[in-house]
Parts: C-alpha cells; structure tokens; sequence
C-alpha cells in the first residue's frame, strides 16, 4: 500500500508533463508570425482547401453533366419546335382548305349585306297580285289587273280534277264498305236464325219427351190412385182393359155409392194435409239460407277466406263487436302513444332548462375566476415591472458605469486555449 502513492503521483507528474510539452508546442505553432496568420491554423486551412479543390472538381464535373444533358435537351427541343411548326403548318393548310371548299363567303350570315349579285338576286318590286308588298302608294298595283289568270285557272282545273277523283274513290270505297258490311251482316242473320231454328228444334224434343213423361208418369200414378180406391172400396170386379177402353170410375161407384160424411171427412184431411204442406214450406223458406240471411251461405268451397259477394249479407254482430273492439284498442293505443310523446318533450324541455342554467351557472363562475385571473395577473404584472425597472435602475447606475482599461484587454490573448 506504500508504494501506491508515490507511484500515482509519478503518473500524474508524467501526464502534467506531457500537457505541459503540448502546450508549448501549441503555444509555438500558433503564436508564430511565420505559421499563423491573423491567428489562423494554416494545415487546418489547406486540408480546407484541398476539400475545396475536390468540391470543386465534382462540381465542376456536374456542370459538365448537367450542361452535355441541357445540349442534348436543347437538341430535343429544336426538334420538337420543328415538329411543331410542321404540324401547324399542317393545320393552317388543312384550315385554308376546309375554309376554302366548306366555308366561302356565300355561307356568311352578312353575305347579302355585300354580295355583288344582290341587284340580280334580288326580287322584283312585284311579283303577283297577291304580293304584300304592293301597297297603295307603292303603284304596283291596279284595280281590274290579273296577271295570274292563267296559272289560277290551271290550278283550280287541276284541283277540282282532283277532288272529283278524290270523291269518286272515297265513293267507291263506300260502296265496297256498305257491300262488305251487308254481306257480312246477312250471314250473320243466317247463321244466327239457323242456330235460333236448330236451338228451338232441341227445346220442341226436350219439352216433347218431357211431356211423354209426365203423361206417363201421370197414368202410372193414376192407375196406382185407382187401384187404391178399388181397393179401398172394395171393388174387385175391374179390369185394367175397362180402364183403357175408357170406362170412367163412376161406373164402379154407381152400385155402390160413397156415404158423404166419409166424402167430407177425406176433402178435410187433404186440406189439413195441403196446409200443413204449405206451413212446412213457408217455414222452411223462412228458416232457409236466404231469407234468414245465414253468414255460413257466403263462405266459398275453398274456405272461410273467399266470400261469395253475391250471397254476403254483411257482417255479424260479433265480427262487428270485434271491429268496434279493435278501434277502441287503436284509440287507447293512440291516446298511450300521444300521453308518451307529452312525457318525453316534457322531459326535453326540463332537461333543457337544467342544461342551460347549469350552462350559466357555469359561464358566470367562469367569469369570476377570469376576473380573479385577471387581477392576480395584473398583480405578478406589475410587480414584475417594478423588478424590471429596479434593474435597470441598477444596471445603468451601477453595472455599466466602469470604463474599460489596458489590464482588462491584457488578460486576453495570453494562452492558446
């Protein structure tokens, strides 16, 4: 540990002494008149040169580059300049043509201002009875002239010839017309009458055979009605050939007549029969489909969906129940939506007048902070203003009041640091 010490002092004395050599050599290097000029560092300044050279140099070499390509720029431009004077060339030519064959001075809008023609262009001062031109005092005109006549009469042969041939081609097509329509009307009629004719042949055989069938249905009936009489009676002694021969049933109750209680008493039970008949249809009328006006007759066959319009009879007392049920929900409905509405703007409202008295009760505590701002910074201003005019003060009093003097300039200059 002792011999430490000396040992770094050694070194520090060693490196005091080489900052101390390098130093003076500075010291010699600079303070030299012959090395330095004006305090200047001469290697410094010719590596600065030499730098300077070469800068030059390679600016020199870009000018060249820039200069070869600005020729060849030049060159480019010539050429297009050329390029573009022959294409206006080219179009001044192909402009002179277009004007030349498409646009000469007879196709100007002011060409009849200064034609050379106009006089022999130009239009008589009358050219026919009508001209409206030929005003009283122009004296072109007098009363008994024509000088048209021929060309009028021509004109008006010409058209009467037309219109007679017009009429007479009208009227011939008119006539083929009525033709066609009176032909195709007469086979119409025929065609018509002899579907009437084949139509009221079917109708004849249809109520022909239905009446053969009636009258035979009516005979068979009979025959049963006469054979239950016969029986009823107790008439035994008939043949069904003295009934076709026409013997009348008369015959049979000649012998044997019918008490005429027993007569009155069977006329009652069919009139008793025949109203109670007539009931049983009134009231199966009244009871039916139509006259009760029953909802289920307009239902189509493919559901309850599809109405027929011609049996509908309105709606029913539930179906009308139901509607009057639906608009009383529809008015709640409304009358909820409505009362919602009145809620939610009165709820609008009343967050808007908190929003803007929140609003300013803000802008009006904002104000009084700006005023306590403010009148803190006009504070710190002016004390600020004082300290500036205190230095001033002092620093004209007292700080630049001593005069320099030749040991003040002698302390500089004296080391090359």
């Amino acid at each position: 540990m002792s011999g430490l010490g000396p040992q770094r002092e050694l070194e520090e004395a060693a490196a005091l002494e080489r900052r101390r050599r390098r130093e003076l050599l500075r010291r010699g290097r600079i303070f030299d008149p012959r090395i330095r000029t004006i305090g200047i560092d001469k290697d410094a300044l010719d590596v600065q040169v030499k730098e300077r050279k070469i800068k030059e140099a390679a600016e020199k070499a870009e000018h060249e580059r820039f200069a070869h390509d600005m020729k060849k720029n030049d060159k480019l431009m010539c050429l297009l300049e050329e390029r573009q004077k022959n294409e206006i060339k080219e179009m001044n030519r192909a402009l002179n043509e277009f004007q030349k064959n498409f646009q000469g001075p007879e196709t100007r809008r002011e060409f009849d201002l200064n034609d050379p023609q106009a006089l022999k262009k130009d239009r008589p001062a009358r050219v026919s009875d009508d001209d409206p031109r030929c005003t009283i005092s122009g004296m072109q005109k007098f009363v008994g002239e024509d000088l048209n006549y021929d060309q009028r009469m021509k004109f008006q042969k010409e058209q009467l010839r037309e219109w007679s041939f017009q009429q007479q081609k009208d009227w011939k097509n008119a006539l083929a017309d009525q033709k066609l329509a009176d032909d195709l009307y007469d086979k119409f009629r025929i065609e018509l009458d002899r579907k009437i004719m084949e139509e009221q042949r079917r109708e004849e055989e249809s109520r022909r055979a239905v009446c053969t069938d009636t009258k035979n249905f009516n005979r068979i009936q009979f025959l049963c009605l006469l054979v239950l009489n016969f029986t009823l009676y107790g008439i035994e002694d008939f043949t069904y050939s003295d009934f076709l021969n026409g013997k009348p049933f008369s015959f049979y109750l000649s012998s044997s007549a019918l008490p005429a209680a027993e007569l009155d008493h069977k006329n009652k039970l069919e009139k008793a029969q025949k109203i109670k008949d007539d009931m049983a249809e009134i009231t199966c009328l009244l009871r039916g489909d139509f006259l009760s006006e029953n909802p289920d007759q307009a239902i189509g066959p493919w559901g309850k969906h599809n109405v027929l319009v011609n049996r509908w009879k309105g709606m029913n007392q539930e179906q009308l129940m139901a509607i009057r049920e639906f608009q009383k929900e529809q008015a709640l409905e409304k009358q909820r939506v409505r009362e919602q509405e009145r809620r939610r703007v009165a709820e609008w409202d009343r967050q808007r007048l908190q929003a803007a008295r929140a609003q300013l009760l803000w802008e009006r505590h904002q104000q009084r902070q700006n005023q306590v701002q403010r009148r803190d910074l006009d504070a710190v201003n002016a004390g600020l203003s004082q300290e500036q005019k205190a230095k001033n003060i002092y620093l004209k009093e007292q700080e630049y009041s001593n005069i320099p003097t030749e040991e003040f300039y002698a302390q500089f200059n004296t080391t090359t640091r």
